[in-house]
C-alpha cells in the first residue's frame, strides 16, 4: 500500500509538471479569479471606458466602449502635430504585427484642424486602422478631458482604460505597453 502511495504522488507531480509547462504564464489565470470589472465610468486609468460612437472614412460606426475581442488604443491627433507625424506610422506597425490581439482607432480632432489636410495626413502616412473624424472634439474634449495632441487611451477587452499616454510615446516603450494590455 505504501508502495502505491509513492506511485501516486509521483504521478501526481508529474502531472503538475506538464500542466505548469504548457500553461505557461497563464496558470495564474487557472488559479486566480479576474479582478471584478469597475462600476464607474469615466476617462480615466482603472474605469469603463466612456461609450462614444464615430463613423470612419470607411463609412463603418466605430464604439469605443463595452467588452471586445481585442484590446483597443484610441489615438486622437491633427494634421498638423508633429507628434503625430512621428507616431502614425509606428501605430501602423503595431496594429499589423498585432493584429490578432489588438485594434487602433485614430480620431482626427478635427475641430482643431481640417479635414482636407487630416485625409491626406491618412493617406500620405498609409494608415491601416479606421480613422474617424470628432468634427466639434464632443469626443476628445468633453468626454476624455483630451488637451494634447497626440493622446492615446489604451483600453482592455473588458473596456477598461488602463492608461491614457499625453503625447507620442517612445516606440519601444509602447510596444512594451501594448503586450501588457493585450495579456491583461
Amino acid at each position: 500500500m505504501k508502495r502505491n502511495l509513492i506511485i501516486l504522488t509521483i504521478i501526481l507531480f508529474a502531472a503538475a509538471v506538464v500542466i505548469y509547462n504548457q500553461a505557461g504564464d497563464k496558470i495564474q489565470s487557472v488559479f486566480m479569479a479576474e479582478e471584478p470589472l469597475p462600476t464607474e465610468t469615466g476617462a480615466k486609468a482603472g474605469l469603463l471606458a466612456p461609450e462614444f460612437s464615430l463613423q470612419g472614412l470607411d463609412g463603418k460606426t466605430y464604439s469605443g466602449h463595452g467588452t471586445r475581442d481585442k484590446a483597443l488604443i484610441i489615438n486622437f491627433w491633427a494634421s498638423w502635430c508633429d507628434p503625430c507625424k512621428q507616431e502614425a506610422p509606428e501605430l501602423s506597425r503595431l496594429v499589423t504585427a498585432y493584429a490578432d490581439d489588438l485594434e487602433v482607432y485614430g480620431i482626427n480632432v478635427t475641430k482643431y484642424d481640417n479635414e482636407k489636410k487630416a485625409k491626406e495626413f491618412v493617406k500620405e502616412y498609409a494608415l491601416k486602422y479606421p480613422i474617424m473624424f470628432d468634427t466639434e472634439g464632443k469626443v476628445f474634449e468633453q468626454i476624455y478631458k483630451g488637451k494634447v495632441f497626440p493622446t492615446n487611451v489604451l483600453i482592455d477587452h473588458r473596456g477598461v482604460i488602463t492608461e491614457i499616454i499625453l503625447g507620442a510615446p517612445d516606440p519601444e516603450e509602447l510596444e512594451k505597453k501594448i503586450k501588457k494590455l493585450i495579456k491583461s
